[in-house]
């Protein structure tokens, strides 16, 4: 096996024609390497064209994987000493985190090993590390943080950006962002011609902030180009809706709704245990509704939207929970294997440089007129 920072030939998943390669941050996440592995076994049972490079401690993940029959046939494993933790900084972990699993994982993308990075890890130095080691697509000012919302929509969940990659946008960025939304949920939830909206506190063009206002001509000149239907101001009762597939919003209103819908989900959870709980009639109707309240579940289980996908760099990277379980982390590396299989990265950056013309064109339409001077 080979450490983290040393140039490494091709793993052997490279020599399988058409297999789809999926590097594994294997440390980062709070359960541990066990739930990792759990969750590359679970992927790998139901698909068998991914294979996996898997960086942490060797000795540990070798056993890990080897107690999953046929998997170690699939996993090529990276030794690598360090572990990014959730109280790291991304400062310091820019600094000193050469060696960690993060870092390695992102590197087999950036050296053409791996399509898509897979980490449970600290949000903020995962983002931190990619953007150091793959940098920003030509004309991405700041990335962003893509997250699948459930929804009433048909694919059962609505794709909103940015969800916390920075915390400000300008209106070129925020036309980026819908540019790279669309392309997403062209290529990861299948939707021919996304609908696209625009975050906003009402749906009134004359509302909201003056980035806001400009951002909704940018978009709207580039809806056509982009092959989407921009609809528009969207307010956050949309979120969920069936009326609009991509929100796009400033990383800091992104977050705080993220953040909001998770809490309010769960307490709408525990309210209903309570309520089933409350009498023996209520037990008694509690058995009666199992099936539709399972079904209820499965819906809105997180572990079926876990993967955030980080947008604007080259190459691809999906932030999977930090307390994701197996289930969690199979379904993230679903998301990032069909990212994959579409050529996802390609494409997003031939959109990037649709909306790069259509932010430098209004640029040009409304500048100052220079003044001619005559011979």
């Amino acid at each position: 096996m080979v450490s983290s920072n040393a140039q490494s030939p091709a793993p052997r998943a490279l020599e399988n024609g058409g297999d789809v390669v999926i590097s594994i941050d294997a440390m980062g996440g709070d359960r541990g390497p066990s739930a990792v592995v759990a969750g590359i076994a679970e992927s790998a049972d139901k698909n068998p064209e991914i294979r996996f490079i898997v960086h942490g401690n060797e000795a540990e993940l070798n056993r890990l994987i080897a107690k999953k029959r046929g998997l170690a046939e699939r996993c090529d494993v990276r030794h690598a000493d360090g572990v990014v933790t959730m109280d790291d900084k991304p400062s310091q972990v820019v600094r000193k985190g050469e060696g960690s699993s993060m870092w390695s994982a992102v590197e087999s993308v950036r050296q053409g090993e791996a399509t898509v990075a897979v980490s449970c890890g600290n949000t903020g130095a995962l983002m931190a590390l990619s953007m150091i080691r793959l940098r920003k697509l030509p004309g991405v000012s700041r990335p962003a943080i893509a997250c699948l919302w459930p929804s009433k929509s048909a694919q059962g969940f609505n794709i909103m950006l940015d969800a916390g990659a920075d915390i400000r946008a300008e209106p070129g960025d925020l036309l980026q962002y819908a540019m790279m939304g669309a392309s997403y949920a062209r290529n990861g939830l299948d939707i021919d011609r996304p609908r696209v909206g625009l975050l906003n506190v009402g749906t009134e063009e004359h509302k909201g902030r003056s980035e806001l206002k400009e951002a909704h001509e940018l978009i709207t000149q580039a809806a056509e180009a982009g092959d989407f239907d921009y609809l528009g101001f969207v307010e956050g009762g949309d979120l969920p809706s069936d009326r609009v597939d991509v929100i796009v919003t400033d990383g800091f209103t992104g977050n705080i709704a993220l953040k909001t819908g998770e809490g309010t989900a769960k307490l709408v959870g525990e309210l209903l245990r309570e309520a089933f709980r409350n009498s023996f009639m209520s037990k008694f109707a509690a058995v009666l509704a199992m099936t539709s309240l399972k079904r209820l579940q499965k819906r809105i289980d997180p572990r079926r939207v876990n993967g955030g996908v980080f947008l604007g760099l080259n190459g691809t990277v999906v932030k999977s929970h930090g307390s994701a379980d197996a289930t969690g982390i199979s379904a993230a590396i679903k998301l990032a294997f069909q990212l994959a299989k579409s050529g996802f990265q390609e494409r997003l950056a031939a959109r990037v440089a649709q909306g790069v013309g259509v932010t430098e064109q209004h640029d040009e339409d409304g500048a100052e007129p220079k003044n001619e001077v005559g011979p």
